[in-house]
């Protein structure tokens, strides 16, 4: 079900009426655009990586297996490869080397750090999946999936709420509106596996994402809140939305952030 109608919160987290949502939030739920969308933005930050091109292949091995020659390595009991040979090989007289199957030799098929992981998107595409995933926030049964404690999706917050400075006045606000959110928000679980050691080691839960119209204080103050995410209009983006491509994060917006969204087409 599709709420086209938002509760409207003051400063100190108290009910001060509705207002309607703009006609983004009516936007139908694709979940496949969304997906692609969030995919291709994150190949963006992917880091190349690759082995070094003459890797194994700093020796003097080199092969002399051909027939009817006169240095051939036919009929010496020992298979054709890229051998070291010659007066000064010393111990390593006819070691095998260079070849993928020899003993430090190369890799057959090693990473290339020039491969290109960038994904691109069409424009229109890309717009579809964020008008999606904003609208998705408005359907209760993607919200509770992605396991928000809310009976309701999105809130608004009235134009004070973006001159908050501190982050207690921020966590006042949420634990007046969203109490088992926030509680569900500041658990945190030691990972099982490897991931310990590779600094990840807690797992956390991803809250409610706190839209407002520009760039103000209370982003700062906000981001400092275990589990939520804060973001302008502007810098708004489908991961956000869609954290691991799974559309119906819980949202909250101050007024001046819905009526920006008013102009998106």
């Amino acid at each position: 079900m599709i709420i086209m109608k938002a509760a409207l919160y003051d400063k100190a987290g108290n009910k001060s009426g509705e207002v309607d949502l703009p006609a983004v939030f009516a936007t139908p739920y694709r979940p496949d655009v969304i997906r692609r969308a969030v995919l291709v933005q994150q190949s963006k930050s992917r880091q190349r990586y690759g082995s070094d091109p003459l890797a194994g292949k700093r020796t003097s091995a080199h092969y002399h297996g051909s027939r009817h020659y006169r240095f051939s390595m036919m009929n010496k009991e020992t298979s054709r490869m890229p051998r070291i040979h010659g007066k000064s090989a010393g111990m390593y007289n006819f070691r095998a080397r260079f070849a993928p199957h020899a003993v430090k030799g190369r890799r057959a098929h090693p990473p290339k750090a020039e491969k290109i992981w960038e994904r691109d998107i069409n424009q229109k595409e890309k717009l579809l999946a964020l008008k999606s995933a904003l609208a998705a926030g408005a359907r209760m049964e993607l919200v509770a999936r992605r396991g928000h404690m809310t009976e309701f999706s999105p809130i608004i917050l009235m134009d004070e709420f973006e001159g908050v400075a501190k982050t207690k006045e921020v966590v006042a606000a949420l634990e007046k509106i969203i109490p088992k959110e926030l509680a569900r928000c500041a658990v945190k679980k030691v990972r099982a596996g490897k991931g310990k050691t590779r600094g990840r080691k807690y797992k956390k839960k991803r809250g409610p994402l706190i839209i407002s119209a520009g760039n103000c204080k209370m982003l700062k103050a906000a981001r400092n809140v275990q589990g939520v995410d804060a973001v302008s209009v502007k810098d708004m983006n489908v991961e956000l939305l869609a954290p691991g491509t799974d559309a119906g994060r819980m949202l909250i917006l101050t007024r001046p952030a819905l009526k920006k969204l008013e102009e998106m087409k």
